[in-house]
């Protein structure tokens, strides 16, 4: 996993402040007791929550394999509901995971909109784990609307040390974040998480990222 997607990703996480973000590597406080975490985090978890209680999350993958996450007290929860292209305006800040499509030009296979708190953050364009050719883009949106021979639905994203044209196709899902809270971590509801592994071989994290009503997180 590299620098960059354990940067961007914990980025997508934070809520609602920098201050809060999860650290790639760390101590994680559970229920007071700090658990050592080893240097080398693992890569994001996206399945389904099973159960909760107040120090940890078990979750289940489409293939059937169970997942404990250990929770600290105080973890931070973000919500993600779905929103329209019309929602992005120029300024908004945003990321998106793409791929390129034709001429080269960036197809975007979703995109979130951060809240003005997360502005900044994760801001660059690098690789991402969605496949060898994907890319995540965070920055903030130049121009909605058409761009060099692609008409319709594109936005421009600049960012420092430069500017990606992406073309946002109809059926892909847009998402905005939210502050959450624990009480949204329902049985079936699907999660986006950064985790790490403590020296003890157990996964921990201290934000989770939840789909609101049936949402699977795109990212």
């Amino acid at each position: 996993m590299s620098k960059h997607l354990i940067a961007a990703a914990a980025t997508l996480l934070a809520v609602p402040a920098a201050a809060d973000l999860m650290k790639p590597a760390g101590p994680v406080f559970v229920r007071g007791t700090v658990i050592t975490v080893a240097a080398a985090p693992l890569p994001v978890v996206r399945d389904a929550v099973t159960t909760l209680s107040p120090a940890e999350m078990t979750v289940k993958a489409a293939s059937g394999a169970t997942v404990v996450i250990l929770l600290p007290a105080g973890f931070k929860v973000a919500a993600l509901t779905r929103i329209g292209l019309d929602a992005i305006r120029p300024n908004s800040f945003i990321g998106t995971a793409a791929k390129p499509g034709r001429g080269g030009v960036l197809q975007a296979t979703e995109v979130h909109v951060f809240p003005e708190a997360m502005r900044g953050l994760g801001e660059g364009h690098y690789g991402w784990d969605k496949g060898a050719t994907s890319t995540m883009t965070n920055g903030n949106v130049g121009r909605v609307g058409t761009i060099k021979h692609h008409a319709g639905r594109t936005l421009t994203v600049d960012y420092k040390g430069g500017t990606q044209e992406i073309v946002v196709p109809a059926n892909i899902p847009i998402v905005a974040f939210a502050e959450g809270t624990p009480g949204q971590l329902l049985p079936g509801a699907h999660v986006f998480v950064i985790t790490q592994k403590t020296t003890d071989g157990r996964l921990a994290a201290n934000q989770v990222a939840v789909g609101v009503g049936g949402l699977v997180p795109p990212m």
